[in-house]
């Protein structure tokens, strides 16, 4: 179990370090410049990374599966446009709405309903506090 959390942790601060860096850069005319540049940023990162995990079945692999590299190129921009309204409409700390929002989609709807991954009563038990956590966050909103 350990090792998982590593990675979620890792992945947190890595989505922590693009949230802070994209409140703190502020307003602009182009509300998606941040994002684009970010991106861009992003894949420059990933050349090094990309081509020493490098194998001769690359160009097959993207071929084969270039539909659903599309929709998760699609998902990364709904995502990041999610991201945009959520941080500069409500600030860092509506996270928690995305944080939560994802447990429902992403381990209840991907993980659960389509791939068909265990489940058990205590994950369910985590997915029902995490629509109470929605519930008490956007009643507590209400109260401000």
């Amino acid at each position: 179990m350990w090792k998982p959390l590593a990675f979620a942790m890792f992945a947190a601060v890595g989505n922590a370090m693009f949230v802070w860096a994209q409140r703190g850069a502020g307003k602009t005319e182009n509300p998606f410049i941040f994002t684009f540049a970010a991106v861009i940023a992003c894949a420059i990162l990933f050349v090094p990374a990309a081509y020493l995990y490098r194998s001769p079945i690359d160009g097959a692999y993207l071929m084969e599966h270039s539909l659903k590299v599309a929709v998760g190129g699609l998902g990364f921009f709904i995502t990041f446009i999610g991201f945009f309204f959520l941080y500069t409409g409500y600030g860092a700390s509506s996270y928690v709405l995305y944080a939560t929002c994802s447990i429902l989609t992403t381990t209840f709807v991907v993980g659960v309903l389509i791939y068909r991954e265990p489940f058990n009563a205590y994950q369910a038990a985590a997915v029902l506090l995490a629509i109470a956590a929605i519930a008490l966050y956007t009643y507590g909103r209400t109260k401000n």
